[in-house]
């Protein structure tokens, strides 16, 4: 999430990180604080939060990993609970995996008519 902030504000308020993640600040507090110990954001007690170059890297690979999987299961049709079934994939998929399904995406963006087929065979086993 400070990622994502970040790239629209170059910072983030601790106040707008909690509200965004919907926790409390102490709660998100806590988390900025660890990230600092490991120097993946700078942060001074009631200051702005930014990311490190190290933060930015990770905060980059997550972001470009949550997308591929997102657009992933959106074009597999999945419709309910497409943001938490995202985060558990997230969670357990292996940089391999990854390339893969990002590779399928762009094939898939290649060749829409097997897609179109894939749509067509998702209706058939709907009845």
């Amino acid at each position: 999430m400070i990622y994502r902030i970040c790239k629209e504000e170059n910072y983030v308020r601790m106040n707008q990180l909690a509200n965004r993640l919907n926790v409390r600040p102490s709660s998100s507090t806590k988390l900025v604080q660890k990230l600092s110990s490991i120097d993946l954001v700078n942060y001074k007690k009631y200051g702005l939060i930014s990311l490190t170059k190290k933060g930015e890297e990770i905060g980059k690979f997550l972001y470009h990993r949550h997308n591929v999987i997102e657009k992933f299961l959106r074009l597999i049709g999945v419709k309910h609970n497409l943001l938490k079934d995202t985060e558990l994939m997230e969670h357990y998929i292996k940089p391999r995996v990854l390339k893969n399904i990002e590779h399928l995406n762009y094939f898939f963006e290649d060749n829409s008519e097997v897609l179109e087929k894939y749509y067509d065979s998702l209706e058939s086993i709907k009845k």
